[in-house]
């Protein structure tokens, strides 16, 4: 992460293909249970993404989406920042209407 990697998976949630965005959200979702990586994935405009993701993907991408801004919440300051991406509306639809996985990941963000 600390080699740039965090700003590629980024980049790569907005603008890969399907499978490199699922992907990339996956792997951010895993760095995201660190917290300097936190602060670095908010840093480098992964909030957005992955707001987005979870609003517009596909379905693994909306489950990586969520579950990676479920690790990010954990910092006070991304909550507030997924607040203003508009990721509470994203996690209340998703907990109403998405799949199984979904809705236990949109839940769990909304904690």
């Amino acid at each position: 992460a600390a080699a740039g990697g965090i700003e590629v998976l980024v980049s790569l949630a907005r603008d890969g293909n399907e499978g490199q965005k699922e992907e990339a959200a996956g792997a951010l979702w895993n760095l995201a249970y660190n917290d300097d990586n936190r602060v670095a994935i908010a840093a480098a405009g992964g909030i957005e993404v992955l707001v987005s993701l979870a609003r517009d993907g596909n379905e693994g991408q909306k489950e990586n989406a969520a579950v990676a801004l479920w690790n990010l919440s954990i910092n006070d300051d991304n909550s507030v920042a997924i607040a203003a991406a508009g990721g509470i509306e994203v996690f209340v639809s998703l907990a109403r209407d998405g799949n199984e996985a979904q809705k236990e990941r949109a839940a769990g963000a909304l904690r």
